[in-house]
């Protein structure tokens, strides 16, 4: 399954506390000026730090960005590293602030 998921899912399981994988794909400074709980790894970063993340291969793994493109590309490239399911946040942290 590699659905997306909406910002208001992924809001609704922050507010209950549920733990799930979530990664940040933004630059470090925007990291800086708005955070929503998720693991920065910037999308240039990704392949060198996937040891990071190998662990979550069979996991449910939700990626962002500001407005989804790179969470996209993320994701695109997380599939062709074997990881089963990735999840693009839809609209990004733009739309998740809006809600």
């Amino acid at each position: 399954m590699n659905e997306d998921i909406t910002c208001k899912e992924v809001k609704e399981r922050i507010s209950k506390g549920e733990k799930f994988h979530f990664i940040d794909v933004r630059e470090e400074w925007e990291h800086d000026e708005e955070n929503i709980g998720a693991k920065l790894i910037p999308l240039g970063d990704l392949p060198s730090r996937m040891e990071e993340i190998n662990s979550l291969k069979n996991d449910e793994v939700v990626v962002h960005c500001k407005s989804g493109a790179r969470a996209g590309r993320a994701k695109k490239f997380l599939l062709t590293q074997g990881f089963q399911n990735v999840r693009n946040m839809e609209g990004g942290i733009v739309a998740f602030l809006e809600l």
